[in-house]
């Protein structure tokens, strides 16, 4: 048996930052959580990027993941609120860097396509197949859960032959 890849699923937002780290054995079928949670932030927005940028580098650090997942932008309506949740993204990547692992990213509605089944799927649809999939007693914080649905659908992705082929082509 090969060693598990680790992979840390980020669901970045300037006030709260989901996290979710599983191990995979490549196909994400048999997906284990290893950590999930929300960062939590206050203050004006140079200290809520300071604390995500922060907290991520100790995840980084403490945990090691092999891969990052974490959500392509989108455009919001309000140009404020894009440039924030812009920023809460680059502050939670920039905490990987030091580690130099790659990064993937996934649109919202192709990790809720490949998680739920449906690419319209609801937070409510995204939490409870979260927790069925890694076999959670509790159903997680919706900030926990999109961070974890980030995570297996990477490992999904990563685990089919498309991907492979994809990956050999690149190299």
């Amino acid at each position: 048996m090969t060693a598990p890849v680790r992979i840390l699923g980020i669901d970045p937002g300037s006030r709260r930052t989901g996290y979710g780290i599983i191990d995979d054995h490549g196909t994400g079928r048999e997906a284990r959580l290893v950590k999930m949670g929300t960062i939590a932030t206050k203050g004006d927005h140079n200290a809520r990027l300071r604390r995500i940028f922060s907290e991520m580098e100790e995840l980084v650090r403490q945990f090691r993941p092999n891969e990052v997942s974490i959500e392509r932008v989108f455009m919001h309506r309000n140009a404020d609120s894009a440039l924030k949740l812009g920023q809460a993204r680059a502050a939670a990547l920039c905490g990987t860097f030091e580690a130099d692992i790659p990064v993937f990213e996934y649109a919202a509605r192709y990790v809720k396509k490949a998680v739920v089944g449906r690419g319209d799927a609801d937070k409510a649809q995204v939490q409870l197949m979260v927790r069925v999939l890694l076999g959670l007693r509790e159903t997680p914080a919706s900030d926990a859960a999109d961070a974890l649905a980030l995570a297996l659908c990477h490992a999904y992705v990563r685990g089919s032959p498309a991907m492979a082929e994809l990956r050999t082509a690149r190299s």
